[in-house]
């Protein structure tokens, strides 16, 4: 009887619950002119097409690509951030069970003598007594209190979905900047060894000109003292390679012993043949994970303000129980020790509600900051992705000059090697001209460096992409 009056009032309740204090939470608005083109796509290097989200598939490098899936599936930082994501989605399942009754099983055995007063004659005063009982509580939640915890909770389950999607997004723009880095290091590490190379060569011509009287000893200490001082750049450049080839390793879940070989191989930095896709500003908000979970913070404050503002109104509780405390265990069924009970409880925090109110205002206080961030997260976005569009455009721009400030240096010097052997200019001129191509070569190198790493940049700052398929 008591499942049977007990049914109908829940389902009463539930129908009550259809209002929720507190405000609904509405999506922000973002500036106008953050919808629009970026200020840097009018450069040829980029492409106004929408950016990919397998962006280092665009260098066309198997092993890179390796490299990636292999941080995707192993990277610690992930595995951190996908924890905290269940630890979310964890707290959500409890907060969605408070929709359901609440129910709790009890049972207690036990054995004892009773005092003579407390027997009757002729009765067994040694026996059994079992007490057992079950109780069935529900909120009726009149008041949305519930219903917002549970909006609550998705919100931080959202949110940490969109900071683990962010913590990839920089693992593998990590992983291929550590990839680059490596590359780019081989590379000029090759050029200064041709360099010092070339020098070796020039000490040679030196030493034998000087052996035949057409040189000086101080034109063959100069050139050794040029020739020392670029060697000496080779074992920074071998540590910078080292260094990279190990953050490799470690940002795909490896030792530094257990990085594959094929990675040590690769002495080539990655480039690419065609404009970067950039997209516009509304795809940039819509793929940018720190955005995303910045509203989704925003929307879970904006929830907590209504279950701080349900706690200004009573909270209503219908509870049943049934039970029975038997002496001895044949009439643990029976009707004399069976006991039932049905009613509802309020509790109500009236009439001060002082604390309630406060909870109330700071529930809003962090709902305005969680704002602010998310206005202030929308500008960064903004402001970084315009940043690095303008470092990849000038990087590309120091480059070319660069490349041609190198071809003139290497005509200039072999031109300077022709004229010495005619004797039209002195070793010092030829000197200068070796000295003046060697830096160009090593600032070509740090120059195409720095394009890799302005691409990686960019590609961080558009939001990246992190689909393991």
């Amino acid at each position: 009887m008591m499942i049977k009056t007990l049914l109908p009032l829940l389902l009463g309740a539930s129908a009550l619950t259809a209002c929720a204090a507190g405000p609904d939470y509405k999506a922000p608005a973002t500036p106008t002119a953050a919808a629009g083109a970026f200020i840097g796509a009018a450069s040829p290097a980029v492409s106004v097409a929408q950016a990919d989200d397998h962006w280092w598939r665009l260098y066309s490098d198997p092993v890179l690509d390796g490299l990636v899936q292999d941080a995707l599936k192993a990277n610690t930082d992930i595995r951190v951030a996908v924890a905290r994501l269940e630890k979310a989605r964890a707290q959500l399942r409890g907060a969605r069970s408070d929709r359901l009754p609440q129910t709790t099983l009890s049972g207690s055995p036990s054995y004892g003598r009773a005092s003579a007063a407390q027997s009757l004659p002729g009765a067994d005063r040694e026996n059994w007594t079992i007490d057992a009982g079950l109780n069935v509580a529900y909120e009726v939640d009149l008041f949305g209190r519930v219903k917002r915890s549970i909006e609550a909770a998705k919100g931080d389950v959202n949110a940490a979905s969109a900071d683990a999607d962010a913590v990839r997004v920089a693992v593998v723009a990590d992983t291929v900047r550590a990839y680059v880095d490596a590359t780019s290091s081989a590379e000029r590490l090759a050029v200064a060894r041709q360099t010092v190379a070339l020098l070796d060569n020039s000490i040679r011509i030196t030493n034998a000109r000087f052996e035949v009287g057409r040189s000086d000893r101080l034109d063959v200490i100069r050139v050794t003292a040029l020739r020392d001082s670029q060697a000496a750049v080779i074992p920074s450049l071998v540590a910078d390679r080292d260094g990279a080839l190990f953050r490799l390793a470690t940002l795909t879940g490896r030792t530094p012993r257990d990085l594959p070989g094929t990675v040590r191989e690769r002495t080539v930095t990655p480039g690419l043949s065609q404009p970067i896709p950039v997209g516009d500003g509304r795809a940039l908000l819509a793929r940018r994970p720190d955005v995303r979970a910045a509203e989704q913070r925003l929307a879970a404050d904006t929830a907590r303000i209504g279950v701080a503002t349900a706690d200004l109104y009573p909270r209503i509780t219908l509870g049943g129980s049934i039970g029975t405390t038997a002496i001895g265990g044949g009439d643990i069924f029976g009707g004399g020790p069976f006991r039932w009970l049905l009613g509802p409880l309020i509790n109500w925090a009236f009439p001060n509600q002082e604390a309630n109110r406060a909870r109330i205002a700071a529930a809003r206080a962090d709902a305005d900051g969680s704002l602010a961030s998310f206005d202030g997260t929308v500008l960064r976005a903004l402001e970084e992705t315009e940043t690095a569009l303008s470092v990849y455009a000038h990087a590309l721009e120091r480059r070319d000059t660069l490349k041609a400030a190198r071809e003139a240096a290497d005509r200039a010097a072999r031109i300077s090697l022709a004229r010495q052997r005619e004797g039209q200019i002195d070793f010092l001129t030829v000197l200068d001209a070796q000295r003046t191509l060697a830096a160009a070569e090593s600032d070509l190198a740090t120059a195409n460096r720095a394009v890799a790493f302005a691409q990686v940049d960019l590609f961080r700052a558009l939001g990246g992409g992190w689909t393991t398929g």
